[in-house]
């Protein structure tokens, strides 16, 4: 594999991520990535990716910790290209049911527990329908099978930014986007090929954006 050309992803490190997979994955698909502790490894970066595993409440605590809560606002404030994945996605939207906890509120809603669900956590494979066309998922058919894990997925308050649904036990938000904010709720970095193909396609959003290329050399 040769090295990277396309735009810099800066990979957020609060503490409730996995780092190596999103990582490798986005180096698999044509990102420069660099990993962001703090305010300063946002400098130069075309985008922010916000991964996440585990709980709103101390997710949110690092970020304050890390000084990384008004950089992330700022950033979305400025319409630069933000992907938040699983937890990440969650901490977009203003509160959380888990501990009731305040989160970015850079999306209007709240994340609130799966309704129904046969298990929790929901983990595995699971089809993402869409509900309208998106670049996200440019090329990869409706109906594909992303992996999931997670107890929780966020309601948003204006339907307008939802772009898949997927099911166990009542349908639930699997994918969300806004101008340059986009959210998914599964795991594309442990999706095999069509989870490749979406952070792909993130990365041609990015490089449109930043007017970067994104072929690996």
């Amino acid at each position: 594999m040769g090295t990277p050309t396309g735009p810099v992803v800066a990979v957020l490190d609060y503490g409730a991520a996995n780092m190596v997979s999103i990582g490798q994955a986005l180096v698999v698909a044509g990102a420069r990535v660099v990993v962001a502790t703090d305010a300063s490894g946002l400098l130069g970066a075309d985008a922010i990716v916000v991964p996440g595993v585990g709980a709103a409440a101390p997710a949110m605590a690092h970020l304050r910790e890390r000084g990384l809560v008004e950089p992330l606002r700022e950033w979305v404030r400025a319409g630069r290209p933000c992907l938040g994945i699983c937890l990440g996605v969650q901490l977009f939207f203003d509160r959380s049911d888990e501990a009731d906890a305040e989160t970015l509120g850079v999306l209007a809603g709240r994340t609130v527990p799966l309704r129904e669900a046969p298990t929790l956590p929901h983990i595995g494979w699971n089809t993402v329908e869409a509900v309208r066309p998106h670049p996200l998922f440019e090329g990869i058919p409706d109906g594909s099978h992303f992996y999931f894990v997670h107890s929780y997925a966020p309601v948003p308050a204006d339907e307008s930014v939802v772009v898949a649904r997927t099911t166990h036990g009542r349908p639930f938000v699997s994918a969300v986007a806004c101008g340059s904010v986009y959210g998914l709720q599964f795991h594309p970095e442990k999706s095999a090929e069509a989870g490749l193909r979406l952070l792909a396609n993130f990365l041609s959003l990015v490089a449109a954006d930043a007017g970067v290329a994104t072929q690996v050399a």
